[in-house]
């Protein structure tokens, strides 16, 4: 087998992997956190959050595993991360 066909095959299941995981965050409907919610968190898959220029609360989510292998999502609130020390 040649390099160029190796390095195909290679691409082609890292973009199938993407594709799995990004179809498994689509079909999850996300839970809002409050003060007192449960959490069952196994494993972290992605956290993401909004986009901002300054310094201030944003929303972020998280999408986790939880102990029975399903995956969750979590919407909440959070200080940006380009906040640095300025909190």
């Amino acid at each position: 087998m040649n390099t160029k066909a190796v390095y195909a095959a290679c691409l082609f299941a890292a973009l199938n992997i993407c594709t799995l995981s990004a179809r498994a965050e689509a079909d999850v409907t996300p839970q809002t956190y409050t003060y007192g919610t449960h959490l069952d968190i196994q494993k972290v898959l992605s956290m993401t959050q909004d986009t901002t220029p300054s310094c201030g609360i944003v929303n972020a989510r998280m999408i986790y595993l939880d102990s029975q292998g399903k995956t969750q999502a979590l919407d909440y609130s959070k200080f940006a991360d380009g906040c640095g020390e300025n909190n």
